[in-house]
């Protein structure tokens, strides 16, 4: 499946390059996109990640994900209000903190995932959960293909995993991969 726009597919590949020559084979690399009218701060957990930061509409965030990084998350955060680099949010806080060192508080929709170790023999897991809430319409989308689509917990949902059910899918190693905020 394709990613969700020609803009998005290009300006993909071209930081993807960009990370590659600055030292990021090996691992993968998670851009996050915001295509909501309003802003979010995407939170990152583990702390590794990056921990968050403030993306306004149409902006992007090129997070590098070492390789062998388990169960990482990244969720969108909403009606926040820092003032240096501390404060709150409506949905996803993660103790105040702009960058996250806890994973956030529901409700939040989470692109969760595990990087193999390598891409010879190594398998990435990948899901969108709802498990803790849902607050923004979420793709979840690997460079080998195949979209996790959540665009409202009910029916809109049916590729994610609801509590009780986890729906993880599976890729080659070290996969590259896209979290777009209202796509």
């Amino acid at each position: 499946m394709a990613f969700p726009s020609s803009t998005s597919r290009v300006l993909f590949a071209v930081l993807l390059l960009v990370a590659l020559a600055a030292g990021g084979a090996g691992a993968a690399n998670v851009l996050v996109v915001n295509n909501c009218p309003f802003t979010v701060w995407p939170g990152a957990f583990p702390p590794e990640l990056g921990g968050g930061t403030q993306l306004n509409p149409g902006q992007t965030w090129l997070v590098p994900v070492p390789a062998g990084t388990k169960g990482a998350r990244i969720w969108a955060r909403t009606g926040c209000i820092f003032f240096n680099n501390n404060g709150r949010c409506v949905t996803g806080d993660c103790a105040g903190a702009l960058r996250c060192e806890v994973s956030g508080k529901p409700p939040a929709t989470l692109a969760e995932f595990t990087i193999g170790e390598d891409a010879s023999n190594a398998m990435d897991y990948f899901d969108v959960s709802v498990v803790d809430g849902f607050n923004v319409p979420m793709d979840f989308v690997p460079s080998t293909g195949g979209a996790i689509r959540c665009r409202d917990p009910g029916s809109g949902c049916a590729d994610g995993s609801h509590g009780g059910e986890a729906r993880i899918h599976q890729c080659r190693g070290n996969s590259d991969y896209q979290v777009t905020f209202c796509p």
